[in-house]
């Protein structure tokens, strides 16, 4: 498997989430449901994509390929390497040139592009040609490609997160199999810990919000936490699943060291897209990861044996082992184009026709983002990689849901974490009481 650039991307793209401008003003255009052009005719669409390494835009020039043989009167104009910046300000201002179809690999930016009316409600579309979107896409990815009611975006492909562990040092440390509970992974990562002096020698997982994908989201997730309430207001202070998972991610910092002690050796650590990532050279023993990181780990040739499964539960929770977070790609239909029920049948074919989706998983080794593809025969993958095709179908598994300001709350509440983790905040109710007025308040301001 080629290392995979759009995770990276779409982590970049998240920390930049606070500062991208907000499309204030509804864009015109034609409606999902009054698009008049005629598909059947000659044309030539937009589409505007993130993608940027050779083999991803090779992959997306072939599946490019495959819906212009099954539709000969439509080609299709291809830029990539496209921010959300990017197609944010081009579909503001419209015009020849700009995007009739993007993508994007920031679902956090769902809530802003329905609301701003900057992409068209899908929705008619799908009814128009007798897709039920519910039947077509796992729970999951059907429900973070839509914001209150408005289903502008669509998923193509996604990224499902597991629990990577060190199978020789499973061994050599007596540990059968990999944790179910959260309380089990607490006594793994403490046996797989070996320390050195004020440094290790092997650190059995490490927790710190700063290491590689272990954000809050990413732990929360295992916990099925209710981030809104129905009035719209932040649930962080009053869903308990918030505090408890801080606090385990706490409890996993003071009993592996402390929060000085992990950061210090963290800053010794390779980067999370290099060959030498803790986990490829046997730094860490088990990893929070997407189901990239398996690729990568096999392409860096590691002298360890590779385990994959999901990531624990809470101990009150084991009957839903098996679910994860989930995320990934999203695209969608300018609401400036004058050419939508053309974009209709690429978008359509991108990401509801099974062999397309299964291709383009299969170059790309993303997670298939429908249910047919998730079973299709035809898929290519490490028998390891399984374990995310079943998170990613698993109804249990979970997102970050969407905000009319994007992912700002993430933000916020990534922020706490650190003051959390870090001992600036103590009190922890306090903590997520301010952090829960904080989220209200940024959203008051966005609407």
């Amino acid at each position: 498997m080629p290392e995979v650039i759009p995770s990276a991307a779409r982590k970049a793209a998240f920390a930049a989430i606070a500062s991208l401008a907000l499309l204030t003003t509804a864009c015109t255009g034609q409606s999902g449901s009054g698009a008049t052009d005629d598909a059947s005719k000659d044309t030539t669409i937009n589409f505007w994509h993130a993608w940027s390494a050779p083999n991803e835009v090779k992959a997306v020039n072939t599946l490019i390929a495959g819906f212009e043989k099954a539709h000969p009167n439509i080609h299709v104009n291809v830029v990539p390497n496209m921010t959300d910046d990017k197609i944010n300000q081009a579909l503001r201002s419209g015009g020849d040139k700009a995007p009739d179809v993007i993508s994007s690999f920031t679902t956090n930016n769902v809530g802003k592009f329905c609301s701003s009316g900057a992409l068209v409600d899908l929705n008619p579309f799908f009814k128009k040609s007798g897709i039920d979107p519910a039947a077509t896409f796992p729970k999951t990815m059907n429900q973070y490609t839509q914001f209150d009611g408005d289903r502008c975006t669509v998923p193509l492909l996604g990224d499902a997160y597991g629990l990577y562990y060190n199978k020789t040092e499973f061994k050599k440390a007596g540990i059968t199999s990999p944790p179910k509970t959260w309380s089990e992974f607490e006594s793994d990562a403490k046996k797989l810990t070996i320390p050195d002096g004020d440094s290790y020698k092997q650190l059995g997982f490490m927790p710190d919000y700063h290491g590689w994908e272990t954000t809050t989201e990413h732990y929360f997730a295992q916990f099925s936490p209710t981030y809104f309430g129905k009035d719209g207001k932040s649930d962080v202070a009053k869903d308990p699943a918030f505090a408890q998972g801080f606090g385990l991610q706490k409890r996993l910092v003071d009993e592996l060291g402390g929060f000085q002690k992990l950061e210090k050796y963290r800053s010794t650590l390779g980067d999370e897209w290099g060959t030498k990532h803790p986990f490829h050279t046997g730094q860490v023993a088990m990893q929070l990861d997407g189901e990239w990181r398996l690729g990568m780990a096999l392409a860096a040739q590691p002298n360890l044996d590779i385990g994959v499964a999901p990531l624990p539960v809470p101990d009150s929770q084991v009957a839903q082992y098996g679910k994860g977070y989930i995320t990934g790609t999203i695209a969608g239909i300018a609401a400036s184009s004058h050419k939508q029920n053309a974009a209709w049948e690429f978008v359509k074919y991108i990401t509801t026709d099974t062999d397309a989706v299964v291709g383009f998983s299969n170059d790309l080794h993303n997670v298939p983002s429908t249910l047919a593809a998730l079973k299709s025969p035809k898929l290519k993958y490490d028998p390891r990689f399984k374990t995310f095709l079943d998170v990613a179908a698993d109804p249990n598994s979970t997102t970050s849901p969407a905000s009319v300001n994007g992912g700002q709350y993430l933000v916020t509440i990534q922020q706490f974490g650190y003051d959390y983790e870090s001992g600036k905040v103590t009190d922890l109710q306090a903590g997520l009481k301010k952090t829960a007025a904080q989220i209200d308040t940024d959203i008051a301001q966005a609407k």
